[in-house]
């Protein structure tokens, strides 16, 4: 019993100390939780209380106008699209034939389609319309290109004595005229360009084998052609309807909306476009044929090619039918021919297209110019050709997807739950094998989508 209360005593004395030090540690800790004073030689009193706050400074984000920011996000997003296009057209002009080539096999599939249509109707199987036509589509190509170079060279002897002769007399006229021009300066000219010709035999003979490359080109895009062209017409609507398994499951639906109106753009525009290239050819052959022109049937062909591309294939192949004229008549006969040119041409822009094309293909001519320009420009003729018709595709394409877009938001807009992330979206219809999409497109529910389709918007 002695040895209980010094036990109770030594607990006591350590609980004591625990608590001494407990204390001596808070006190440390709260002396170095308080602010120290920097000196330089003295201490500095703290600010007094009355002193102002120093304003914190505005997120760098917020410091910018609104302006500059909405300039800044457009600006990165084009310098993406923009590389985005440029990596695209180097791969197109990488592979520029293959492209060029089933661009062609596209026209002459949107030309020849309807011909596969129409025999289709009348209970012909689908391999043997597409053969028949394809068939008689290239047979009749081929006996225009065998006429015009057959007419070339039946006619060339006669053209060459006729330009020899018109040269002399515009020798003479020249050596006649109020310009003072004498024989030695024509001579001299004569020689120059004699001399020019000869110095440069190395870059002719390497055009000449250029020349050759690109009739090997020429040849092998011209099969690529045809074989596209075979599997467009056959199988074209299988072909469209994999190409729509690529595109986002979210866009889907307007893109098989936007294929046949794009589809039947470009088949109006092709049809309308030969129709009148034909009616230009009749013609101004027939003019030429009346006014004594040689070679009035292939400056014909020639004017019908010409008219594929928008007004500056017209002025070319008008320009050419006065200057032949010129040199192998006279000039009283290349004005006749300069008048038939400028009428009919005048009868095609103001009657012949607004009536056959219609609102179809309607482009601006400013748009036309721009598109012709950059076509020639990236890819030559080929390109000079095709650039208006995909300018027309776009014009239809961008306008049915703008009139999809506003029905869409309006229907979200009258849901009374509005959409939801897992609300199923409907399937769209199957395309018709008809065409690759189909030249009579089946149109949407609602007003706004088929006004989309003629390309006007």
């Amino acid at each position: 019993m002695s040895r209980v209360p010094s036990w109770l005593g030594q607990v006591g004395a350590e609980l004591t100390r625990m608590s001494a030090r407990l204390e001596e540690r808070r006190a440390e800790a709260e002396a170095d939780d308080e602010p120290v004073a920097t000196t330089t030689g003295a201490d500095i009193p703290p600010p007094p209380a009355y002193a102002p706050g120093v304003a914190t400074r505005p997120d760098p984000v917020a410091a910018i106008p609104w302006g500059m920011r909405v300039a800044g996000e457009a600006a990165w997003r084009l310098l993406v699209l923009g590389g985005l296009l440029w990596v695209l057209m180097r791969v197109i002009s990488s592979v520029q034939l293959v492209v060029m080539s089933f661009v062609i096999a596209l026209l002459i599939t949107a030309l020849l389609q309807p011909t596969v249509v129409r025999l289709k109707g009348y209970g012909v199987p689908r391999g043997l319309a597409t053969a028949l036509t394809a068939i008689a589509g290239f047979v009749l190509m081929g006996l225009v290109g065998w006429f015009v170079v057959w007419q070339v060279m039946e006619n060339i002897d006669d053209l060459s004595n006729r330009v020899t002769d018109g040269i002399n007399e515009l020798k003479q006229w020249l050596l006649n005229s109020p310009f003072h021009v004498t024989e030695d300066q024509i001579n001299g000219i004569a020689k120059s360009l004699s001399d020019a010709v000869g110095s440069n035999t190395e870059e002719i003979t390497s055009a000449g084998l250029q020349g050759v490359t690109v009739m090997v080109e020429f040849l092998t895009g011209m099969f690529l052609a045809m074989f596209s062209t075979l599997f467009l017409m056959y199988d074209g609507s299988k072909i469209w309807q994999w190409t729509l398994k690529l595109v986002p499951a979210q866009a889907r639906e307007g893109v098989a909306g936007a294929g046949p109106r794009a589809w039947h753009t470009l088949t109006a525009y092709v049809r309308g476009t030969v129709l009148v290239a034909l009616i230009d050819a009749i013609f101004i052959g027939l003019g030429l044929y009346f006014l004594d022109v040689p070679l009035a049937v292939p400056l014909a062909v020639f004017i019908f090619l010409g008219a594929f591309i928008p007004l500056v294939g017209a002025v070319i192949s008008g320009a050419l039918a006065v200057v032949v004229a010129l040199v192998t008549q006279d000039v009283f006969t290349a004005l006749m021919v300069l008048l038939v040119v400028l009428g009919v041409q005048q009868i095609e822009g103001h009657v012949l297209q607004p009536f056959i094309l219609g609102r179809a293909v309607r482009v601006h001519p400013l748009a036309v110019v721009l598109a012709v320009a950059i076509g020639g420009l990236v890819a030559g003729i080929g390109g000079a050709v095709v650039a208006v018709p995909l300018v027309a595709v776009t014009n239809t394409v961008v306008g049915y997807l703008r009139a999809y877009s506003q029905e869409q938001d309006l229907r979200n807009s009258l849901s009374p739950h509005g959409p939801t992330p897992t609300e199923p979206r409907p399937t769209p219809a199957p395309v018709p094998a008809a065409s690759v999409p189909p030249t009579s497109p089946t149109p949407t529910a609602t007003p706004a989508s088929a006004e989309a389709g003629d390309g006007t918007r």
